[in-house]
């Protein structure tokens, strides 16, 4: 098999994978809507979850890592290792997975000793665990996962939906999907934001609404590269 079908099956691969360990964390842990609750519930929820839940969290985080394989080989794949802007994007899209891995992985090596110690201390104790669970969350959380990753890979997304609108290497129509799905993607910072600016405009089905759609595009970029006939490079005028 050629590098557009292998990379074409791994972009489809990786989001049928995350979307799948997604799901079971939505139904065992409430997620993504648990995030904005009070560092008292989630930290029962996370004591109460056990080693499943951890597990859950470790299938999520790489699961969502994949990604970066396919994200990795799309130049080449398109046959177009040297273009400048294309490797950009790739670059500014690699960060963004690992942030995002970061900020997943808390899940598994960070919170759940809060949580223990949450479950096992006293007002006082709980109190302080509360407090450190507010601080890795903002900033391991928010800052790294939420805004920065997401942020990232949707300009990476959008990179790449322009790319192949001016170059025609896939059907016109995967371009406008790509930058459809960026922008819905992009107004759950809304949610993000207001965690550190009370009173910032959120919509509250941008999460659900924008990650479903970006998802579903980088399937369809995984399915359109496998299938579609390969088109030859064509010169942009200046």
């Amino acid at each position: 098999m050629d590098l557009r079908r292998v990379t074409g099956l791994l972009l489809v691969g990786a989001s049928l994978a995350f979307a799948a360990a997604a799901t079971v964390l939505s139904s065992t842990f409430d997620w993504p809507d648990i995030l904005r609750e009070p560092a008292a519930v989630v930290l029962a929820a996370a004591d109460s979850g056990g080693p499943a839940l951890v597990w859950t969290w470790f299938a999520t985080a790489w699961t969502y890592a994949l990604l970066g394989v396919p994200l990795l080989l799309l130049p080449a794949a398109l046959d177009r290792r040297d273009d400048p802007v294309l490797r950009a994007a790739t670059t500014v899209g690699a960060a963004s997975v690992l942030l995002s891995l970061v900020g997943f992985l808390r899940w598994v090596f960070v919170v759940p000793p809060l949580a223990h110690t949450w479950a096992a201390g006293d007002p006082v104790v709980r109190a302080a665990t509360e407090a450190a669970w507010t601080a890795q969350h903002q900033f391991g959380g928010a800052l790294l996962g939420e805004h920065l990753g997401q942020v990232l890979v949707i300009a990476w997304s959008v990179t790449v939906s322009v790319v192949l609108l001016r170059t025609r290497l896939l059907p016109a129509w995967i371009g406008w999907a790509g930058l459809g799905a960026s922008v819905l993607y992009l107004l759950n910072q809304g949610d993000v934001l207001a965690t550190a600016v009370p009173g910032f405009p959120v919509w509250d089905a941008a999460g659900l609404i924008g990650s479903t759609a970006w998802g579903l595009w980088v399937a369809a970029l995984g399915v359109t590269l496998r299938f579609a006939p390969k088109r030859e490079r064509r010169t942009m005028a200046a």
